[in-house]
C-alpha cells in the first residue's frame, strides 16, 4: 500500500495518522519465503518537521510461519514491530545510495508500507527458530523427526584409531 506524502508538506508541523492494511501475503527473507498467517493494520504517525523532512513512527503486528531450525516443523512466530524513521525528502536517490542510507520504501513522494514493514521485519528476524526448547531435531541418516520417537539407525561413532583394522575386516567380509 502506498501513502502519498506530498499532502504533508503543505505546512510545517503537520501530523497525520494513517492506518493501512498490509497487502503482502508472504515475507521474502534472506533464506526463504515465509507465509504471513496473521496480520493487523499498520498504524503510522507521520510528522512534517520542516524543510521536507518527515518523521515516521508506527506499530505493526504480524505472525510468520517459519520452519523449526532443528526438525523443520512449521512454527508460528509473532512479531511486534516498532517503526521509527527520519526521512529527508530533499535527498535524491543517488545521494541516499552514496550516504549508504538507501530507503527502498520511498519512491518519489510515496511511502510503500509493505516495504517499510518488510525492512523492519528483516532486522527483527530471530537467529534461531525452535518449535520448543528441547527439540531433538531429525535423524541425520533416515530423516525421522526424533520428537515423535527414536529411529533404528546405527548412531555409534567408530574410534578413528581403529579405521585401519576396520578396513581389513571390510576386505574379507563375506557377501
Amino acid at each position: 500500500m502506498l501513502i502519498n506524502l506530498s499532502e504533508l508538506f503543505s505546512c510545517q508541523g503537520k501530523v497525520k495518522t494513517y492506518t493501512q492494511n498490509l497487502e503482502m501475503e508472504q515475507f521474502h527473507g534472506p533464506v526463504g519465503d515465509y507465509e504471513i498467517v496473521k496480520k493487523e493494520p499498520v498504524v503510522l504517525r507521520i510528522t512534517h518537521s520542516g524543510e521536507k523532512k518527515i518523521t515516521v513512527e508506527g506499530e505493526a503486528s504480524l505472525t510468520l510461519r517459519m520452519p523449526c531450525d532443528r526438525c523443520l516443523e512449521p512454527v508460528e512466530v509473532p512479531f511486534q514491530l516498532s517503526i521509527e524513521e527520519e526521512l529527508d525528502m530533499n535527498q535524491s536517490d543517488e545521494e541516499r545510495v552514496e550516504a549508504l542510507d538507501e530507503q527502498p520504501y520511498i519512491s518519489g513522494y510515496y511511502l510503500d508500507v509493505d516495504q517499510l514493514v518488510g525492512n523492519e521485519l528483516m532486522l527483527n528476524l530471530p537467529m534461531k527458530v525452535l518449535c520448543r526448547e528441547d527439540c531433538k531435531g531429525i535423524c541425520n541418516q533416515c530423516g525421522k523427526n526424533l520428537n515423535y520417537g527414536t529411529c533404528d539407525c546405527d548412531h555409534s561413532v567408530p574410534d578413528p584409531r581403529m579405521a585401519a583394522i576396520q578396513d581389513i575386516f571390510k576386505q574379507f567380509k563375506e557377501v
